[in-house]
């Protein structure tokens, strides 16, 4: 520093206590005592709330998710720390999230706008049929859609004959065959020690009608998500419905994507901006809903569109952004009547 200080006088910036040690920090001209020092810039675990350790060469390491950047110590991702089933943070120590009964943790932001049973989904999802008919995209057949545990739709999974999942767990269904699936009829309690409790459930066989026989959505995820779900559930519909057959994977994956991630879109944009223009008082009611949406759930959109975009998968990823391109391009209408005759993406 170049300049001499009464022991008395040489003070900690931070604490504004003497500095007595030998050993100190330093931010430019200012000195700091090494804990007070470490205490303002060391960073610390957003999950542990612990100072992030160094590693052996003596830098300090972490992990940050790559969207919401939440910082942790490479240690938690290997400790069973639990992660939110919907939005993937970890779950930090002095917070304890929703322990749902398939072992799925659901943080308590994303309780705040989850979809429990099959009666509070049908608003949502008439109302996304109600976004298909917007688009001239209207579904003709009353399609049965049921809000289902993790069990129930992996084994409705297996008993389909076809279908491309390549997520860790499947979240939603189009199913084509005729089966018997138990759904949730009424909403579940939290309990003791945040774990649900009072579910009721029941079986309903579903009867083949047309090329589809019901969407299955797997329950306890957030509204938008469970939304994003539902419109990638119900292109496959509306393809079989209206004749479209035999695509690729990247093709029928892709432009379902397409339509989760235009929904999304959608929702996000309207909960932006707090004074839409309404012709009805209906549609008034709807836009001041979405317009009062709380902050954290439009990044929680936002973030659903962010995974969308970003998988690297190749029928859901790769599909996805071709798909895209083609109706950034072409148009939603374009791209699907070039689909029917050549079964690709127009280029």
């Amino acid at each position: 520093m170049g300049t001499l200080w009464h022991p008395d006088c040489f003070c900690c910036v931070a604490c504004g206590l003497p500095i007595r040690e030998h050993e100190f920090s330093m931010s430019g001209n200012d000195p700091y005592h090494k804990s007070c020092y470490k205490e303002l810039h060391h960073p610390k675990c957003d999950v542990c709330h612990q100072f992030i350790p160094t590693n052996r060469a003596g830098l300090i390491e972490y992990r940050a998710h790559p969207f919401w950047g939440q910082r942790y110590c490479p240690s938690h991702e290997h400790d069973e720390t639990p992660r939110c089933c919907s939005c993937e943070r970890m779950e930090p120590r002095d917070v304890q999230y929703i322990s749902l009964d398939d072992g799925r943790k659901l943080c308590l932001e994303c309780l705040d706008s989850s979809i429990m049973d099959t009666g509070e989904c049908q608003p949502l999802y008439h109302e996304i049929r109600d976004y298909y008919e917007g688009m001239i995209m209207k579904l003709d057949q009353q399609i049965p859609m049921l809000l289902v545990e993790r069990q129930a739709l992996n084994e409705a999974m297996e008993g389909e004959k076809d279908g491309h999942h390549h997520m860790p767990e499947t979240r939603g269904l189009c199913l084509s065959e005729e089966q018997t699936v138990s759904s949730i009829l009424r909403r579940p309690k939290i309990g003791a020690g945040n774990r649900i409790t009072g579910m009721r459930t029941g079986s309903q066989k579903l009867t083949r009608r047309c090329e589809v026989t019901a969407i299955l959505i797997l329950y306890g995820l957030p509204r938008l998500l469970t939304g994003s779900i539902l419109a990638h559930e119900l292109m496959h519909g509306w393809l079989r419905l209206n004749g479209f057959r035999n695509l690729s994977p990247a093709v029928e994956e892709g432009i379902c994507q397409v339509l989760s991630h235009m929904w999304l879109e959608s929702e996000v944009m309207a909960g932006s901006s707090s004074n839409v223009a309404s012709t009805s008082t209906g549609a008034s009611s709807s836009s001041s809903k979405k317009a009062n949406r709380s902050q954290f759930e439009k990044k929680l959109g936002e973030f659903f569109m962010h995974q969308i975009s970003a998988d690297t998968s190749p029928a859901y990823g790769e599909g996805f952004r071709l798909g895209n391109a083609a109706v950034v391009q072409y148009g939603l209408r374009r791209t699907l009547d070039h689909i029917r005759l050549t079964g690709n993406f127009p280029l």
